[in-house]
């Protein structure tokens, strides 16, 4: 008998919510590991830019250094944070500042994949495409 089996007989056997606690667990141990992805391609990606890796780690001051990566004012920083789908713009400019496309950047802020080709791909880093526009 496999561990997961055992699990899964142990969950459907109880009726005191230990079912729920074994889903949880897994649940939670799975999202840790995809959270650790995305943030050792981050990591990279700031690397590869010029950046400290370390900032992917801390909240808005991540989407900060996304602005001087991509170019864009600091008041697309207030944006980014009190407007969430204002990311998606932040991952176009990022793709943009990485030599990809629009639609690369698009697919990169709704389901994330590309971030993780980006982070651990042979891209280079072009500079910021922003820098003095206001519009792509």
């Amino acid at each position: 008998m496999t561990f997961l089996n055992l699990l899964a007989s142990i969950a459907l056997q109880s009726d005191d919510g230990t079912g729920a606690l074994i889903g949880g667990t897994v649940f939670a141990c799975c999202w840790l590991i995809v959270a650790i992805v995305f943030i050792a391609a981050m990591w990279k990606i700031f690397v590869k830019a010029g950046q400290p890796g370390w900032a992917a780690i801390i909240p808005y001051y991540n989407l900060y250094i996304i602005t001087q990566i991509t170019g864009r004012e600091i008041w697309w920083l207030a944006l980014y944070i009190f407007i969430p789908f204002t990311v998606i713009f932040a991952m176009i400019d990022l793709a943009l500042s990485f030599g990809k496309s629009m639609v690369y950047g698009i697919v990169m802020g709704l389901i994330g994949i590309p971030l993780l080709m980006l982070g651990f791909g042979g891209d280079q880093y072009v500079g910021p495409v922003m820098k003095g526009k206001a519009f792509y």
